[in-house]
C-alpha cells in the first residue's frame, strides 16, 4: 500500500515541478505580480495607510515610499499584533509568531506567520523541497517509509495566551498537513518538547526501534549530537548499520561545510543526498535543487518579494536596495523582504552571493555583523567556515602521515 502511495506522489510531485519551472523561466514577471498581490492585500492596514498604498504602483515607487526597516523599527507594531491587534501589518488577526535570535537590543525577536505566510511560504516551501527531492532522484521513498524531523517548541504568548510563539520549526509541525503525518516521526508530544536534553534522548530511542528511516531533517550541530547517542545505545559504526534505507539528510540554519566530513562518516555511502534548505523565521526563502552543487535555487511564489542591498550601502542611515533584476552574479548582498506576513521591507541581516541569474540560484554567506572589512578584505563568515574545514582536513592528513611513519617507525625498531 505504502508503494502505491509513493508512485502517487512521485506523480503529484512532477505535476509540482511544473510550477517551480514557471519562476525560473519568468521570475521578473513573478515577482512583480507578487509585490502587487501582497500591496493590494495590504491597503486597508494600518501600515498600508500609512504609506498609502492604495496609490503604489509599480516597484519603483514601492522602493522610494518606504525606507528599508530594521526589526527594532517593526517592533512596536509587532508587539501590538502580539496582542491581538487586527489589521496592523497584515490582514486580520495574526495569532502565531516565531521566535528568532536577538538584535542588539533584545533577546529575541519575535517574526509574525500569518496564516498565508504558514500555508503559501513556510508550507509551500516543504513540498517544493520534496518536490526537488523526487526530481533528484527516482528512487525516492519519503512517502512510503518514515522520515525524522528536529523541531523546536511552542509556548503561550503569557500576557495574551490566545498568541503562540515558539521555534518556526515548531509552527510548521503543528500544521503539518494530514497526508504528511503517517510519514513522520517521532510523535508530535516529543518532537514539541521544550527541554532538549529529553528531547534528544526520546528521539535517540525512537530512531532506534525504527529501521526504516529514509530522511532526517535538522540543524548540523544537534543531529551530530543525536547520530553519535543513536551508535552509543546500538554499539554500530555508522548510522548506516541502523538505517539501510537512509537516503537523504536535508540540513540548514548553520553552514554545513565544517560538519560535512563528520556526515560522510556516518553516512559511508556515495547514495545518501545531501540537500540544503534556507529556512528562516521571516519565510522559506531557498532549497539546493541540484545535488551536485552547493548552491540554493531562490523560491520565488511563495509569498515574498526580494530585494538586495549592495555591500556598499550596508553601514548607511538609509540604504538604497535594488530590485532581483538589477543583481549580479559573484557579489554579496543583504537580504531585504516584503512578506504576506506584514514584514514591509524587512532585513534580516542576512547575506546572499548569487551564483546564477538564469535562473536565480544563492549561497548564504553569512550576516551583515559577521563581515570583516577593515583592511578592505571583506571576509564573510562563509570564508572563514571554508578555511576551517580545511584546516581541520589538513591537519587530520598531517596527523595520519605522522602515525603512520611513528607505526613503522616501531617496527624496524623492533626488528
Amino acid at each position: 500500500m505504502r508503494r502505491l502511495i509513493n508512485k502517487f506522489f512521485k506523480w503529484y510531485h512532477r505535476q509540482r515541478y511544473k510550477n517551480i519551472q514557471h519562476f525560473m523561466e519568468h521570475p521578473h514577471q513573478v515577482q512583480r505580480n507578487l509585490l502587487k498581490q501582497l500591496i493590494e492585500t495590504s491597503r486597508h492596514t494600518e501600515w498600508g495607510k500609512e504609506f498609502d498604498y492604495k496609490t503604489i504602483r509599480t516597484p519603483e515607487t514601492f522602493a522610494e515610499r518606504i525606507p528599508v526597516q530594521d526589526y527594532d523599527s517593526l517592533k512596536p507594531y509587532i508587539q501590538r499584533m502580539m496582542y491581538g491587534e487586527k489589521d496592523v501589518l497584515w490582514g486580520g488577526q495574526v495569532r502565531w509568531f516565531s521566535k528568532s535570535s536577538g538584535t542588539t537590543s533584545d533577546k529575541s525577536k519575535f517574526i509574525p506567520v500569518s496564516t498565508q505566510n504558514l500555508k503559501e511560504c513556510h508550507i509551500k516551501g516543504t513540498w517544493d523541497t520534496m518536490t526537488l527531492f523526487y526530481h533528484n532522484r527516482s528512487d525516492a521513498r519519503q512517502f512510503e517509509l518514515k522520515s525524522m524531523l528536529m523541531g523546536g517548541s511552542l509556548a503561550r504568548f503569557e500576557p495574551y495566551p490566545r498568541t503562540m510563539i515558539g521555534d518556526v520549526s515548531a509552527v510548521m509541525m503543528q500544521h503539518m498537513p494530514l497526508v504528511g503525518r503517517p510519514f513522520f516521526m517521532p510523535d508530535f508530544k516529543t518532537a514539541l518538547l521544550g527541554e532538549w536534553e529529553t528531547k534528544l534522548e526520546l528521539l535517540a530511542q525512537a530512531g532506534v526501534k525504527e529501521p526504516n528511516v529514509v530522511m532526517i531533517g535538522g540543524v548540523p550541530t544537534w543531529t551530530v549530537v543525536l547520530f553519535r547517542r543513536i551508535l552509543e545505545i546500538t554499539g554500530k559504526n555508522n548510522m548506516l548499520e541502523v538505517w539501510p534505507n537512509f537516503q537523504v539528510y536535508i540540513h540548514g540554519g548553520v553552514s554545513f561545510t565544517p560538519y560535512k566530513k563528520q556526515f560522510e562518516a556516518f553516512f559511508p555511502s556515495p547514495e545518501v543526498s545531501y540537500q540544503e534548505i534556507y529556512n528562516a523565521s521571516e519565510g522559506y526563502f531557498a532549497v539546493q535543487d541540484d545535488f551536485s552543487k552547493d548552491d540554493m535555487l531562490l523560491l520565488l511564489e511563495n509569498g515574498i518579494y526580494y530585494e538586495f542591498l549592495p555591500m556598499e550601502e550596508w553601514d548607511k542611515d538609509f540604504p538604497k536596495a535594488i530590485p532581483l533584476w538589477e543583481v549580479q552574479p559573484g557579489k554579496n548582498y543583504a537580504l531585504v523582504i516584503s512578506t504576506n506576513s506584514g514584514l514591509w521591507r524587512y532585513a534580516p541581516g542576512d547575506t546572499v552571493q548569487f551564483t546564477s541569474v538564469n535562473p536565480y540560484k544563492i549561497r548564504v554567506t553569512g550576516r551583515i555583523k559577521q563581515f570583516v572589512n577593515a583592511f578592505g578584505e571583506e571576509v564573510m563568515v562563509e570564508n572563514t567556515d571554508k578555511a576551517l574545514a580545511e584546516t581541520c582536513q589538513r591537519t587530520r592528513r598531517y596527523r595520519y602521515r605522522i602515525h603512520r611513519r611513528a607505526d613503522l617507525f616501531q617496527k624496524q625498531w623492533k626488528r
